[in-house]
């Protein structure tokens, strides 16, 4: 297989160093499966498994390896296994608050031109949600493109109506609708998709994106499953984040529906996807200012005589509030990871000259 098929970039390449592959090859993660991995490589698709160094090195979720990672490898078994010795640096990486209580990172993605935001035209419909997701992606300097499935459920009236409100709420980034049903949505879609370049679906369950992989492949690659009926959301189909290369030659990786998608540290992309405001905060009286009461707050008097949206302002308080908490509890939880490591080690030696 030609590693191009892959993607190795401009920007990979430069961070390649040669030396190393006097010993290791390079390849691709295109799956991961806990503790096991599915590469891509110039010896075709393969399982791999972390060398015992990289295992014990790692001291957080981001040292491991994620879909779309360059790795160096050495392969065995005629290329049927290969062990990951280490990364590549990234281009970018795309991640999130696992779900659920705990504070720690789960990996989506790595080295990502493209994100297609997806949500569906009926009841998954959610400027807040799609704000979220535009947060995340913005941080990660990837591009954003909103895909809006299930178009033949609305009236062409409705979906203007909807596309407008993105427009006056998101002016900067480029949404279409389209139905999973019409071979020329399909096309539209499938001209966006450039040679060589990594796409990655995202978004809830239920919302079609399994299925538009499917058409794109031009075959019924992947399950798929309907949403429920009483309450329209969507059915977990995608288990994994998986890599995929199409046939004209972009490489689009497909990721589970996600329910929550809890930020960390997204001070730059809140201020990319909250233009407006990030714009009316550089007017406060205080250069410190939460935009909650103080007075003298430019975002609050906006907000006062209708230039922003209630909702939006509300939006921006919520993920910013959240961005800071998660941050801080991480890495509290970090320092307390390494006293614990640092304890166990003291003990561990103490032990040991005991015993001597």
């Amino acid at each position: 297989m030609d590693l191009t098929a892959i993607r190795l970039s401009d920007f990979i390449k430069s961070r390649v160093d040669k030396d190393k592959l006097t010993d290791y090859q390079l390849a691709r993660v295109a799956a991961v499966d806990k503790d096991s991995f599915i590469l891509i490589g110039e010896g075709g698709e393969c399982r791999a498994e972390l060398t015992g160094k990289l295992s014990y090195t790692a001291n957080s979720p981001l040292d491991y390896p994620a879909v779309g990672d360059w790795v160096y490898v050495q392969y065995f078994n005629d290329n049927t296994l290969a062990l990951i010795h280490e990364l590549i640096p990234r281009k970018n990486l795309l991640k999130r608050k696992t779900s659920g209580k705990a504070i720690d990172i789960q990996l989506i993605a790595a080295n990502i031109d493209t994100a297609f935001i997806m949500q569906s035209l009926d009841a998954n419909f959610n400027l807040q949600r799609l704000e979220r997701y535009l947060v995340v992606t913005t941080e990660s300097n990837i591009r954003p493109v909103i895909l809006f499935s299930k178009s033949d459920l609305l009236q062409s009236d409705e979906i203007a109506g909807k596309l407008l409100e993105v427009k006056n709420r998101l002016p900067n980034v480029k949404a279409i609708s389209f139905s999973n049903l019409h071979d020329a949505d399909i096309s539209t879609i499938n001209n966006m998709l450039v040679k060589g370049e990594t796409f990655c679906l995202l978004g809830s369950s239920g919302v079609g994106k399994t299925t538009l992989l499917n058409n794109l492949l031009g075959e019924n690659t992947y399950k798929t499953r309907s949403v429920r009926e009483r309450d329209e959301k969507g059915r977990h189909t995608t288990s994994r984040r998986q890599l995929t290369i199409l046939e004209n030659g972009a490489i689009l990786i497909d990721t589970p529906g996600m329910r929550e998608l809890g930020a960390f540290d997204v001070e730059l992309g809140i201020e990319d996807t909250f233009t407006e405001i990030a714009e009316l905060s550089k007017k406060c009286r205080f250069t410190d200012c939460s935009h909650a009461q103080e007075l003298g707050c430019a975002v609050l008097a906006a907000l006062e005589n209708g230039a922003i949206e209630r909702k939006q302002y509300e939006n921006y308080i919520k993920i910013a509030k959240e961005s800071k908490h998660y941050s801080m509890s991480y890495l509290e939880k970090r320092r307390k990871d390494r006293d614990f490591g640092k304890m166990v080690k003291s003990v561990t030696r103490m032990k040991n000259s005991q015993t001597k």
